[in-house]
């Protein structure tokens, strides 16, 4: 790794960061680097009531100049289900929705500790099951045509959506692209995932950043165990959405990502995993144009496209490691 990067992520890390005292800090300053949204990019803003009428959904909808494919993606945001939201992750959105060259729909669900476990998971589960039939997109009328993404907090979200569908007896997605994804309830020097020592602490996010974040998200310990926090703890993994499940070789959380995309793999479900090298957590947010963000779009646009059958005109001709 770069000697500068290494030593901007050691700072980071630094103990004096605070995620349960200064996490309202820390949202205004992850809105003051995201930058101002790219000029000239189609983009709606949309709101759907949830399920008791209590309070709205926003959604915000990125619609490419090259749409190559009909198949969209509905997509749940990072920030460890406290401090990201869909103004943050505007341009990673717009990013995405050019590369992948489909619309994608980004959920701005609630945040703890405001609003702790289940509210967001609930706002997640909310616009899985209704978005396909209120849109009936042509080429995506429902869900199982639909591509279901997220990045850490946001790719835990879109683990548990699938399994809670799957559960419930719904239509579950076609296709689930999980980024770093939280899956393990616990991220203590207890935890079975050697990456949470090994990566835990020089990295920028460290292994007791998660722990707040999770204990923030949900304060009932019992509750981190059941697989709608913590979906390694699922008793079934059986037919489940094809899995592209990508992690960083320097991110606490890697370990316990790849654990459960051989979960999904044991149980007979077509799984990918992709480890980013030289990478940490969060690199799905990079600028494009940064090589192991344009990497990462290379290896989804292969799975995505592989899975429906068509070559599309930005896929990779080289793929990453795997």
């Amino acid at each position: 790794m770069n000697p500068l990067m290494k030593f901007v992520l050691k700072i980071l890390s630094s103990p004096k960061f605070d995620v349960t005292e200064d996490y309202k800090w820390m949202r205004k300053v992850r809105r003051i680097f995201s930058g101002k949204p790219k000029e000239g990019f189609r983009m709606l803003d949309v709101k759907i009531f949830s399920e008791d009428y209590t309070h709205e959904i926003p959604i915000r909808v990125f619609h490419p100049k090259r749409q190559l494919h009909p198949e969209p993606v509905l997509f749940f945001h990072g920030g460890g289900w406290v401090i990201g939201d869909i103004e943050t992750y505007t341009n990673p959105c717009i990013n995405l929705a050019v590369a992948l060259g489909r619309i994608v729909y980004s959920v701005d669900y609630r945040l703890a500790p405001e609003h702790p476990y289940p509210a967001g998971f609930e706002d997640c589960c909310r616009i899985a099951n209704v978005l396909p039939g209120i849109l009936k997109l042509d080429g995506a009328e429902t869900f199982s045509k639909w591509i279901l993404m997220g990045d850490s907090a946001g790719a835990n979200l879109a683990a548990t959506v699938s399994l809670h569908l799957k559960k419930e007896g719904k239509e579950l997605p076609g296709r689930q692209v999980l980024i770093y994804p939280v899956t393990h309830w616990d991220h203590t020097e207890d935890s079975p995932f050697e990456s949470i020592r090994t990566n835990g602490y020089d990295y920028g996010l460290t292994s007791k950043k998660v722990q707040d974040y999770m204990e923030m998200y949900v304060p009932d310990e019992a509750q981190r165990k059941t697989p709608e926090v913590s979906p390694l703890m699922a008793e079934n993994f059986e037919r489940m959405p094809d899995t592209l499940l990508i992690t960083a070789e320097f991110d606490p959380l890697r370990d316990e990502g790849e654990a459960y995309g051989k979960a999904l793999r044991g149980a007979g479900n077509r799984v990918r995993i992709h480890q980013a090298e030289n990478a940490v957590h969060g690199f799905f947010t990079y600028p494009s144009g940064v090589e192991t963000l344009e990497k990462a779009y290379r290896v989804i646009n292969e799975f995505l496209n592989e899975e429906t059958g068509k070559r599309g005109q930005n896929e990779p001709e080289e793929m990453g490691q795997t």
